[in-house]
């Protein structure tokens, strides 16, 4: 396996500026512990006529740790695609602090570009050049020498080596996702960041993808990932941001987030049909922090916490219903429950661009900033 992605291994490439380092991203000892950080961001597009000016990201403070699979989510005009274009000197911020890989994206711009690969959601590739060629003419537009240049040790790593000299155009969607990523990674960036990589893709793309990406961040890359999938957020990242209306609502690592809400589902399959649920049970029976449905002739289904409600007590309350159970799952909650708590707002799959739309973010409540 090749080593780490912005560590000194001896062959990793320059980026551009004089002598081939002067430019180069932190190696080594220098290597940063955070792979991003933004303490008091905020942008404000200007106004526009007969609009008064739309504020995009209010007071983000936000850090992510090298090597961490981190995941940005939140619904179509969050904020999240002007939180990328500030981070790769597409779009400047208002005011705050934005570092990545240690360096102030305003005082080290050219650096800050040398340690971050971006990968957007539009397919951008040339359909009359080979994979090899493609990623040889990104190279030398970011001043990679020949003799420096991994092209085939990249195109093996998303996948594409055998396919290195078929015409772009002969591609699949799959594969052209992952050419994109081989394109962002020519310069050896140690930050890469993957705006929406599998909107559109069906799911055993998605899921080679998923495999490609893991990879990456095993071979120390630390990624950035925006998904209207929350499965893929789920799977993939070990730590997850939701951002509404411009605002960090909240950050945690993945397991964290999932206990938050700690609500659980049983659902009892009966032998028997019943018309409503028993009277006891609609009445709190069973305790005050479950809730009892029949979404089903034969089937009750209890929304509890297991910290004030067991499992023994539900069956206990069937069996003095003279319920006979036939059967019976659990369900634990998922990152969409968590998602749809905070934010009161279902999370488009569209893979809409905000920055596309022109409307950012609207302004949000109060604001909660929160640090990994």
């Amino acid at each position: 396996m090749s080593p780490p992605v912005g560590t000194d291994s001896g062959n990793s490439p320059p980026p551009r500026g004089k002598k081939g380092t002067k430019n180069a991203p932190p190696h080594g000892a220098g290597i940063p512990e955070l792979a991003v950080e933004a303490v008091g961001l905020n942008k404000t597009y200007a106004a526009a006529s007969h609009a008064a000016p739309r504020p995009a990201l209010s007071d983000v403070d936000l850090a992510i740790h090298r090597g961490s699979l981190f995941g940005l989510l939140g619904p179509n005009g969050a904020g999240k695609s002007t939180f990328i274009n500030i981070l790769a000197g597409l779009t400047r911020k208002s005011s705050g602090l934005v570092k990545v890989w240690g360096m102030d994206i305003d005082i080290d711009h050219r650096r800050v570009r040398a340690a971050i690969g971006v990968v957007p959601q539009e397919l951008n590739i040339d359909p009359f050049f080979t994979p090899f060629e493609l990623l040889e003419i990104h190279a030398g537009l970011y001043g990679v020498p020949t003799a420096r240049r991994r092209t085939l040790e990249i195109l093996e790593a998303v996948g594409l080596l055998d396919k290195a000299e078929a015409y772009a155009r002969t591609l699949s969607g799959g594969m052209r996702r992952r050419l994109m990523v081989a394109k962002a990674l020519v310069h050896t960036p140690p930050v890469l960041v993957l705006d929406e990589p599998t909107a559109g893709v069906d799911i055993d793309l998605r899921r080679q993808l998923w495999a490609h990406v893991r990879e990456l961040n095993a071979r120390g890359v630390t990624i950035l990932l925006t998904t209207h999938y929350l499965e893929e957020a789920e799977q993939l990242c070990d730590r997850i941001a939701i951002i509404h209306h411009g605002r960090l609502a909240a950050c945690d690592t993945t397991e964290a987030m999932l206990r938050r809400i700690g609500e659980k589902e049983l659902a009892i399959l009966l032998d028997r049909d019943l018309r409503t649920v028993p009277p006891a049970m609609a009445q709190g029976g069973v305790g005050a922090a479950c809730t009892v449905s029949l979404p089903a002739p034969r089937r009750l289904l209890f929304r509890y916490r297991p910290a004030q409600t067991s499992i023994a007590e539900i069956l206990d309350a069937v069996a003095a219903e003279g319920l006979t159970i036939a059967d019976l799952s659990t369900e634990e909650t998922d990152l969409e429950d968590i998602f749809l708590q905070i934010t009161h707002a279902p999370l488009d799959e569209g893979g809409e661009n905000e920055a596309d739309k022109g409307t950012d973010a609207g302004d949000g409540g109060d604001a909660h900033p929160m640090v990994l």
